[in-house]
């Protein structure tokens, strides 16, 4: 009777620390973070809450928290560089057919599937953006309001995100 008792406790303990465990190689879903008063621009160390225009966020592999962008051509621009190796796990921008673009806060989409408005007489942080939309219609909308050309993530060409002279080296500023 003590061998069978011995033998269900050796099991209890095995379920239970099998349990406990889980599994390591199952990777969590990366979320954005959303910014607060404090939180600054990679770049330049800009409040990102004082500013207008859509902001960005980078959760680069092996980083701990994400680098936060005041702007979206300051994103591209990075992410766009030849000297960008930097193994990036997620990218995310906000969509402006539903935040404030005064004081954008929260509504973080996964950048590639968004729609862009590189162009536009609408400015960010920076003078001329990018604007950034989860649904195309939003971005016809702005399009019509704001002027400006539709793009895919793809489209985006460094030439397009020079921080030299903005977006589109407007020199209308």
């Amino acid at each position: 009777m003590s061998k069978r008792i011995h033998r269900r406790s050796l099991l209890l303990v095995a379920a239970i620390t099998l349990i406990g465990c889980g599994r390591k190689d199952e990777a969590k879903p990366l979320v954005a973070l959303e910014i607060d008063p404090r939180t600054t621009c990679d770049l330049d160390g800009m409040l990102l809450a004082d500013y207008p225009g859509p902001k960005a966020q980078i959760h680069y592999a092996g980083a701990a928290e994400p680098v936060f962008f005041c702007d979206t051509v300051e994103l591209f621009n990075t992410l766009l560089r030849p000297e960008q190796v930097r193994a990036v796990e997620a990218v995310f921008v906000q969509d402006m057919g539903r935040a404030d673009w005064d004081q954008p806060r929260g509504h973080w989409i996964d950048a590639k599937a968004g729609f862009y408005v590189l162009g536009s007489k609408r400015h960010g942080s920076m003078g001329p953006t990018i604007a950034s939309f989860s649904q195309q219609a939003d971005a016809q909308a702005f399009i019509k309001q704001w002027g400006g050309k539709l793009l895919s993530y793809a489209e985006i060409k460094p030439d397009m995100v020079d921080l030299s002279g903005g977006a589109l080296h407007d020199s209308r500023m």
